[in-house]
């Protein structure tokens, strides 16, 4: 899962929607630095992708990845998820539009941004300005996501190709989703995630 499925999994929990979106950003136990409310949904986040990496539905994807890009996959299938959760929104949570559960998100989170690790508060200033998560929906919006994030960390260049993948393997990836999110949503609104 990417930044939007974390927030609306966690939104679904009425957890910490600071603490789920930062959470890629906070190495070590997070109760050490945290309040418990965000070290809470830091945890959330870890249990989300540990359980998604572990779904046979999205181990199956992988397999659509060329050898070249095959390592990236998991990468990329976190933001191929977040499409089809952008592009999907109303069909899923259809008590709230998209924009509206985005603009209470970054209320919630911008406020604390100055107590947060200097790399988020840098990915901050970038995801809500420019409407990153609106814009997943689009298709061709993701090779722009995938070819910044293999410009940031070259050891992955090969999400850049990864593009070629998800393009042409589109209508797989969007069953796959339809299989495991519904499931993924029902059990965030259970405790023992």
């Amino acid at each position: 899962m990417n930044f939007l499925a974390h927030l609306h999994l966690a939104s679904l929990e009425n957890s910490s929607l600071l603490g789920n979106l930062m959470a890629d950003f906070v190495r070590g136990n997070p109760t050490k630095h945290w309040p418990p409310h965000v070290a809470a949904g830091i945890a959330l986040h870890r249990r989300v992708d540990v359980l998604t990496d572990s779904l046979p539905e999205v181990k199956a994807m992988r397999a659509h990845f060329r050898p070249s890009t095959r390592r990236v996959a998991p990468i990329t299938l976190d933001v191929v998820w977040d499409h089809f959760l952008s592009r999907h929104w109303d069909l899923l949570n259809p008590q709230q539009s998209l924009t509206d559960f985005l603009q209470r998100a970054e209320a919630d989170i911008v406020p604390y941004l100055a107590q947060t690790p200097p790399a988020f508060q840098d990915l901050n200033r970038y995801l809500w300005q420019e409407n990153w998560m609106l814009r997943y929906a689009e298709r061709d919006y993701l090779q722009r996501v995938l070819n910044g994030m293999a410009n940031r960390r070259p050891r992955l260049s090969a999400l850049r190709d990864s593009w070629l993948d998800f393009r042409d393997n589109y209508a797989e990836l969007e069953q796959a989703f339809w299989q495991f999110y519904p499931w993924m949503m029902a059990k965030a609104c259970r405790v023992e995630l």
